[in-house]
């Protein structure tokens, strides 16, 4: 079973996924005038979360593997 520590640490992850199928759903299209209307801003958002996830979990792991080395 996951420990709750890496489950909070891997939610970021989650919503970055979310966020470029979220992307791929809501699709881009060109008005009549000629602008390109797309939700442009959930790719970096995406980014963001899966890189502060990657952050997250490898300190949570470091963190365990240091504590873990103490108590032996």
């Amino acid at each position: 079973m996951m420990k709750k520590k890496y489950l909070l640490a891997s939610t970021p992850i989650f919503l970055g996924v979310i966020c470029m199928i979220s992307y791929f759903m809501i699709g881009s299209r060109v008005e009549p005038d000629g602008t390109l209307v797309e939700p442009f801003f959930l790719i970096p958002l995406s980014y963001l979360f899966v890189f502060s996830g990657i952050i997250a979990l490898l300190f949570v792991a470091i963190i365990s593997v240091f504590k873990k080395s103490k108590h032996i």
